[in-house]
């Protein structure tokens, strides 16, 4: 906060009413007006202006130099990661790669229910963490309907088992992004990361048993438990311990590896004594697809790409390598700091500092993979790259700027007061707001369709809420973020893509009501489960 009273009415409810117009408009400008997601943020930016500057007294200079930043943050480390990642995946389809692990990933077990567990759940999940952005969701249940599975079904299916793995799309980027917020406390994405450790390792290990059960009931998870608990521990154990140990940004690359692995080995020994096969006579047979078979080397290639990815990230998110660019450490001349013109304060006592060095960005060991797997291939030169890169940009760019129009905003409401009065407000409900803490992450994303916005917009007024109410910030702000993850089940944006990648066009609510109630039962477990954890924690 950079202004010196949050309460300019001197009246909190007032104040708080005020300073909640933001957010109330662009929920409103999503729904009720069927705005799209760019103009819906524009126009929420225009009033935060009005009211920050005139309202809540932030100086002209201030408010210019909080949408600067917020537009720097969300191209950089952002906008960069996102290019990045959804460039590496285009590439690997370019050159064949995608198309064998997919293979290798089909070929596994004949039963529907294994190979639902290895794409809906697994494969699902490690392409949530490399891309995101709706690409799991689409590849997931193409693949799904190729092997049988009907259409919508197959599309619900691919929506919730992305529930346990949402949370760490892109590289980690909506737990990464809390980074860019400053948020009160001091909370850092790693206590972020680590106070999910007490809750998303639940629905980790939930979500493969759901899945079975909507396919074949209790029946097929007796007949497959073995398998379950195969997915199901190494993805909810290395999921936990990445979340503690490293952070979010490999949560989702490494655990779904491993899970597949475990799983294919598992496969080899022992299948299912009964087959299983969904009840469907296909009308498109020849849409179908037979399963291509590969050799050792073949498949070692195709994966080389997101190995390499590993390694390199592991090594950008390692503390040596981070300790490198901090003052005093060997490389911190590469950082570029600066403070933004006409942004002094006397609430801080300096101006809004940005700091430049692109080489310890993530996105950088993203497009040294890229670069590695371009070199590799002989098929995909850099030539055919760089319009592969031309047509990332083009899918990306609204998204991206959407994203730094939101960051735009709350840096607006945070400097100017308007979140803390909000929280102040919402503190008053005392100790029952971690009851409704997830229902605030719950709307953001069915209405942004996004975990990062979601976090973006919330995790402020969860922050400043957390010490009023005497409880963990961190855990909070992971609220925030689970149920958010849970309303990626239902979020129109979600459901849209579902629908479009399995020519579904038009049934958006038939699908929207198969995800509801799974969405709405596990959001009351989480509110319930937030407030125990809330008791117990303190602040």
């Amino acid at each position: 906060m950079l202004v010196t009273s949050f309460d300019p009415f001197n009246n909190l409810a007032i104040s708080a009413l005020i300073a909640s117009i933001p957010i109330v408009l662009f929920l409103l400008c999503l729904t009720v007006f069927k705005m799209k997601g760019i103009y819906a943020a524009l126009t929420t930016l225009i009033v935060t202006i009005v009211i920050a500057a005139f309202i809540f007294k932030l100086p002209f200079g201030i408010v210019t130099g909080g949408m600067v930043e917020g537009f720097y943050q969300g191209i950089l480390p952002i906008g960069f990661i996102v290019m990045m990642a959804v460039w590496l995946y285009k590439v690997t389809v370019d050159t064949g790669q995608f198309a064998t692990i997919q293979d290798s990933i089909t070929s596994i077990s004949e039963d529907q229910r294994i190979q639902l567990l290895l794409i809906g759940f697994s494969f699902n999940a490690f392409l949530e963490g490399v891309a995101g952005f709706g690409v799991p969701i689409a590849i997931c249940a193409v693949l799904l309907i190729q092997l049988g599975f009907e259409p919508l079904k197959a599309a619900m299916l691919c929506l919730i088992g992305n529930g346990a793995a949402g949370a760490y799309g892109a590289i980690g980027l909506p737990v990464s992004v809390i980074n860019t917020l400053s948020l009160p406390g001091n909370i850092e994405a790693i206590d972020v990361s680590r106070a999910l450790n007490l809750s998303l390792p639940l629905l980790s290990l939930f979500v493969p048993f759901l899945l079975v059960f909507i396919l074949d009931g209790f029946k097929g998870i007796k007949e497959t438990l073995p398998a379950i608990l195969a997915v199901a521990i190494p993805f909810t154990a290395l999921q936990t311990l990445f979340n503690q140990i490293q952070g979010p940004e490999l949560v989702d690359v490494i655990p779904p590896l491993a899970a597949m692995a475990v799983l294919a080995l598992f496969s080899k020994h022992l299948q299912p004594k009964h087959i299983f096969r969904v009840n469907q006579q296909d009308k498109n047979n020849e849409e179908k697809v037979e399963t291509k078979h590969h050799s050792i080397g073949e498949i070692v290639y195709a994966w080389s790409p997101f190995v390499i990815l590993t390694v390199l990230v592991l090594i950008w998110s390692s503390k040596f390598f981070k300790g490198l660019f901090v003052e005093g450490g060997a490389l911190s001349f590469m950082n570029i700091t600066f403070g933004l013109p006409g942004t002094h304060n006397d609430v801080s006592g300096h101006p809004i500092m940005l700091t430049f060095n692109i080489i310890n960005q993530t996105g950088m060991a993203l497009l040294i993979a890229v670069v590695i797997t371009i070199l590799m291939s002989k098929h995909v030169n850099f030539k055919r790259a760089g319009q592969l890169l031309v047509q990332a940009f083009k899918e990306l760019w609204l998204p991206i700027l959407t994203i730094c129009l939101i960051l735009a905003i709350a840096k607006l409401t945070t400097y100017g007061g308007l979140t803390s009065a909000m929280g102040e407000a919402i503190a008053k409900t005392g100790t029952i707001f971690p009851l409704l803490s997830p229902i605030l992450g719950w709307i953001g994303v069915f209405m942004t369709g996004s975990v990062t916005n979601n976090n973006a917009l919330f995790a402020p007024i969860q922050a400043t809420v957390a010490p009023q109410v005497g409880t963990s910030g961190a855990l909070l702000v992971g609220a925030n973020t689970a149920g958010g993850t849970i309303a990626k089940l239902i979020s129109p944006q979600s459901i849209a893509i579902a629908t479009a990648a399995v020519k579904q066009v038009g049934k958006e609510s038939e699908l929207l009501k198969m995800t509801l109630k799974y969405s709405v039962g596990l959001l009351i477990f989480w509110c319930i489960w937030t407030f125990i954890l809330s008791l117990i924690i303190g602040g």
